[in-house]
Parts: structure tokens; C-alpha cells; sequence
């Protein structure tokens, strides 16, 4: 179950890899122009065209699941040299372009390293540990930020999204913050989706872009900042299951976003409505944030579209990309591992779930939404099980004890197999043993025997 998430997370970054070739592609580029976009990420990535092109083609072939590496087993390697690295890191400053297999071929030939003793990934793992990845490369050279607007050509091309700190309900007599999560789709400045929420977890995020691509299908991009409900395995993880290329800003450029920051802007209105509408409740925000978004913003005539946001939307003649139930569902589920304990059951946030006797001691991986963890699914790969489980009722008194599976019962026997074995060898012993009389000298008239000790020389 590890390897398998080892597997997704190399997966994952495969596809934000391939991503611009395949947004080429899909937007039909031409040859020259899709060309030199693999060129550029070849050199970025520090990969040759022909891994490039074997990972779009396996994509393409099998979506998500053929760029997941096949499993296999390494060899135990030397550790690189403090020698090896700084060589090596010199070379990356002389030629900051310079590719790690190039760089290895340098060592090799310069009678540093032996041929085939440096393995790629090792001395790209101690580059990127040391800051001098292509990346950091690039971000040494650059200097200051973009200035000029940028807007998507088609409806769904880009979204982006961000929280707003909303205003303080009243909760059990007790004063809680609420927030607004909001996914606007650049092009258009069409609000795909809009929800107060009253807590600040990752989850909220999920929660809105699910519901966001029921209601529009999925985008091209999503464009997010740096923040922890944006930026986490479980949101690159959904993107790659989905086909969409994850952007993130850069740190301390909120001009970046400037189109969702001019709709924060906007919604301040709404707050001052609703404090003349004297809400209480979630769900009265939300209610009158829908009746404010679709009446007050979507038909207003936007400054830079020269229209409003719903006719440009629906102007648009780029087809919506919807998702079939259970690829979406499947998506947005979180993945943990667990140890079945000695009653049979598991453990999650403090809640037990009832799975089988047969797996006690075993480790499973769960599958639940975080959103709804009244059932979940639980995996036993060695065994192939596959089962929905529901939150463990403890009743008033205490249930009889299942019977266990005849499988994992005792077995009774009719007799000991150790002392019929050990029998059936003593036995054979037994045949062999040499006795210390002889009998050889006996004769058949004789009354008496005449008997001899072995290896003796006088005769009885």
C-alpha cells in the first residue's frame, strides 16, 4: 500500500510535468509551437524528449494510471562522496542549464566516477537537498515580478480561487468566525461556486471544488496560493486524478490574483446587506449569497468584459467537461493506512469501524471521504478485500463474541505428527544399530553356540 502511494505521488508529478505539452495539444498548437513547449520542459525538468514522449504517450494511452512506474526492486548503492557532490554542483553553476545526466557523463569522462556507479536520481536528490536544482537555478536569476494583465481566451480554461474571512455567527451562545471560499473562473469572472464555511481546514476547499465542477465540469488549470488548503497532497492528488495542471502564485505576489482579490473587494457589499438582513445561521448566508451572486453580480455589466459575467459565460462555444459520478467520487477521497486491531476493527479520528476477524494484525488501507466518514471502504490488497464499513455501534450490553472463521480456526488432528515423525526416525535408527556380539560362528548341530567377542582374539 505504500508503493502504491508512492506510486500516485510519482504519478502526480509526472503529469504536472506533461501538462503543458498537453495543453498545447489540446488547444492545437502547432507542431513547431508544441515542439519547442517539450524542448522547454525537457531543459526545466532536466529529462530527455524521449522520456517526455513516453510519459504523454502512457497518459494518453491509459490517462492517471499509466504514468504510475511499474513496481520493482533496487539495488543497494553507494552513497555519494562529499567530492562527487561539490564536483557535480560546480558543473550545475558553470552551466545552469546544464542536465544531471550531462553532468554525470562529465564525471565519468573526467575519471571522477566510475561508468554507471552515479545513478540519475541520486545526484538529482542531492542537488535539489543542496538548492542547486534546476529550479532554484531559475529562481536565483530571476528578478522581480510580472506586472502586466494576463486574462484566459475561453470559459473554464483557468480558475482560481481563494478564502475570505467572513463575518462572526452566533453558535451555541458562543461567537464563531465564518469563512467564504470562492472558485471564479478567469476568462469569464463567472463564479463557478461560492460558500460560507465555518472552519478553515483544507477540507472546505474539496468541498467547494467538488461542487463547483457538478455545476460547470472541469477546468484546464486550477491557480491557487500558497496556502495549506491549497498546497497538500490530497488536492494534487485530485487534480492528477482529474487531468487538471495545478498553478500556484508566487509567494507575496497577490497581484498575481488579481481577479479573485477584485471580487473580494465586491463582496464587501454583500456583508454590509447582510448585516442590515441580521443573519444568524450558515445557511442564511449562504442562501442570501446565492441570491446576491446571481441577481447583483452575474448580471451587472463587468468594467473589463464590456458584458456581463453570464452572457460571456454563455456565449462561450468551448464544450464543459464533466466527469463521470464515480471517477469524481473516487477523486476526492482521502487514503490512509491502519492495523486491524484484536477485535477486528479500526481506528479513524477516534471513531472505531467493525472490518473482519480474518485481518487482525493487518494493516489496510481505508478510502473515505472527509466530508462523510459514516462508511468507509476498506482494501487488503494481499487478500483482495474489498469492503464498505459503518461507524461501530457500541450497544448497552455487552454481544457475544463472533465466531471466527473456520479458516482461522484450530484444525484437530488424529495424533501427534512431531512424535510420529520423531517415531518413524527412531525406528530407522533402530534397524541400523551394530550390537557388540556376533553370532556369525554359530552352527545349526551344535547345542551350545560357539560365540566370539568382536574385535577379540580369544573365543568362548
Amino acid at each position: 500500500m505504500r508503493d502504491n502511494r508512492k506510486a500516485e505521488e510519482v504519478a502526480e508529478n509526472r503529469f504536472k510535468i506533461i501538462s503543458p505539452v498537453l495543453l498545447a495539444k489540446d488547444s492545437g498548437a502547432d507542431t513547431a509551437k508544441i515542439s519547442q513547449i517539450r524542448q522547454e520542459v525537457c531543459a526545466q525538468h532536466g529529462i530527455c524528449q524521449r522520456t517526455l514522449r513516453r510519459w504523454i504517450k502512457a497518459y494518453e494511452k491509459e490517462s492517471f494510471k499509466g504514468l504510475c512506474p511499474a513496481p520493482k526492486t533496487y539495488a543497494i548503492e553507494k552513497p555519494l562522496t562529499e567530492e562527487l557532490i561539490q564536483a557535480a554542483i560546480m558543473l550545475r553553476r558553470e552551466v545552469p542549464r546544464r542536465s544531471v545526466q550531462t553532468i554525470i557523463e562529465i564525471l565519468e569522462l573526467e575519471g571522477k566516477a566510475l561508468k554507471g556507479a552515479i545513478k540519475k536520481s541520486t545526484l538529482q536528490d542531492k542537488l535539489m537537498e543542496r538548492g542547486y536544482s534546476m529550479r532554484h537555478m531559475r529562481l536565483y536569476q530571476e528578478t522581480g515580478i510580472a506586472a502586466r494583465r494576463f486574462q484566459r481566451k475561453d470559459r473554464n480554461d483557468l480558475w482560481q480561487a481563494d478564502i475570505k474571512f467572513g463575518p462572526k455567527i452566533i453558535v451555541k451562545g458562543q461567537s464563531k468566525q465564518i469563512y467564504l471560499a470562492v472558485f471564479v473562473d478567469d476568462a469569464t469572472r463567472l463564479i463557478i461556486h461560492a460558500e460560507f464555511y465555518d472552519s478553515l481546514e483544507q477540507i472546505i476547499i474539496e468541498d467547494c471544488l467538488k461542487k463547483a465542477i457538478i455545476k460547470e465540469g472541469t477546468p484546464l488549470r486550477l491557480y491557487f496560493d500558497n496556502g495549506g488548503q491549497f498546497r497538500n497532497k490530497w488536492m494534487s492528488r485530485t487534480c492528477a486524478k482529474l487531468g487538471i495542471t495545478l498553478l500556484f502564485t508566487k509567494p507575496y505576489s497577490p497581484e498575481s490574483k488579481g481577479k479573485i482579490e477584485r471580487f473580494n473587494r465586491t463582496v464587501g457589499a454583500f456583508f454590509a446587506e447582510a448585516a442590515l438582513q441580521n443573519l444568524q445561521t450558515l445557511d442564511a448566508y449562504n442562501h442570501y449569497l446565492n441570491v446576491w451572486i446571481t441577481e447583483c453580480y452575474h448580471n451587472k455589466i463587468h468594467s473589463g468584459l464590456k458584458d456581463t459575467p453570464q452572457n460571456v459565460y454563455k456565449q462561450s462555444k468551448i464544450p464543459l467537461r464533466f466527469v463521470e459520478h464515480n471517477l469524481l467520487v473516487e477523486a476526492f477521497l482521502h487514503s490512509e493506512t491502519r492495523k486491524v486491531d484484536k477485535s477486528g476493527c479500526i481506528s479513524l479520528d477516534s471513531q472505531l469501524y467493525e472490518v473482519s476477524l480474518t485481518l487482525i494484525g493487518q494493516k489496510v488501507e481505508i478510502l473515505y471521504d472527509p466530508l462523510d466518514k459514516s462508511e468507509i471502504t476498506v482494501k487488503h490488497a494481499p487478500t483482495a478485500f474489498i469492503k464498505r464499513v459503518v461507524k461501530l455501534k457500541i450497544g448497552t450490553s455487552s454481544a457475544p463474541r463472533p465466531r471466527l472463521p473456520d479458516s482461522i480456526l484450530p484444525s484437530p488432528a488424529p495424533s501427534s505428527r512431531l512424535l510420529d515423525a520423531k517415531e518413524a526416525k527412531y525406528n530407522s535408527k533402530i534397524h541400523e544399530k551394530h550390537y557388540a556380539i556376533s553370532y556369525a560362528a554359530f552352527d545349526e548341530d551344535d547345542t551350545l553356540p560357539h560365540c566370539s567377542r568382536t574385535g577379540g582374539e580369544d573365543n568362548v
